[in-house]
């Protein structure tokens, strides 16, 4: 970044807690426990005119994952066996962002960063949006290799609410599932165990990327990108789930 601290792209925001709720359940525990992470903080991450990392002049991106205990080795267990990854992310309405460009929010990239195996995007998606969808929606879309438009699910990225997502990765089968809903609602499936190729383990990244608009070539350093920007989303409720033992999902918030 382009003399660029972290304190500059970084924010507590006073917001209402996004709730999660982990539990051990009953046939695997013999009871039921709660573990929860209802006051948890949130963070807004932001980008600007100096949002530019190691010259790749035609994005903007910040990504906290690298500074906060948000994601992972890239070999470790949590892309291993079956898993369900939690989080939510929340409009700042003091930084909107511009649907004219696309945006990846969070992506779990292969270890060898050859590949997105999951990656949620908004707004105006390159190549097109699926079904004309407006671009005030996110996209949660599988592996980039298998089909660059494979959207599992979609829903208007509305203000005021939390957005919660339980991603359930099933690195044995090669599927991914999706659940949902917002604010205090119990998550609940808003897809199948739909195949997608999660072969290469890798990380779980919480960031901002705007990419370009009218790019040529090698779309991270072409394109155009508008000056004097201040854009920003808010996450919470990060924490990854180990579903191995009978397919335990938490729901409730």
């Amino acid at each position: 970044m382009l003399d660029l601290k972290w304190s500059g792209v970084l924010e507590l925001p006073a917001v209402n807690y996004s709730l999660v709720r982990l539990k051990l359940c009953p046939e695997i525990a013999g009871l039921m426990r709660s573990f929860d992470y209802a006051r948890t903080q949130a963070v807004a991450v932001t980008i600007n005119d100096n949002s530019i990392f190691n010259a790749q002049t035609g994005f903007r991106r910040a990504e906290p994952s690298k500074v906060l205990p948000l994601s992972n080795s890239g070999t470790d267990a949590s892309t291993t066996g079956l898993k369900t990854l939690h989080f939510s992310i929340l409009k700042d309405p003091t930084r909107p962002l511009n649907t004219s460009h696309e945006y990846q929010l969070f992506f779990l990239e292969s270890n060898d960063y050859s590949i997105n195996q999951v990656v949620l995007k908004y707004g105006s998606l390159i190549g097109g949006n699926p079904l004309g969808a407006n671009p005030d929606t996110l996209f949660l879309q599988g592996n980039v290799n298998t089909n660059s438009s494979s959207t599992i699910f979609s829903t208007r990225f509305t203000e005021e609410v939390w957005h919660k997502f339980g991603l359930v990765l099933d690195f044995v089968k090669g599927t991914t599932q999706v659940y949902y809903s917002i604010d205090n609602a119990e998550l609940a499936p808003v897809s199948q165990a739909v195949r997608n190729n999660l072969v290469g383990q890798g990380q779980y990244n919480f960031w901002i990327l705007k990419k370009p608009i009218g790019a040529n070539g090698d779309i991270s350093k072409s394109g155009k990108q508008p000056s004097n920007i201040n854009e920003g989303v808010i996450f919470g409720g990060i924490v990854a789930e180990d579903s191995s033992m009978n397919g335990c999902i938490s729901t409730s918030p």
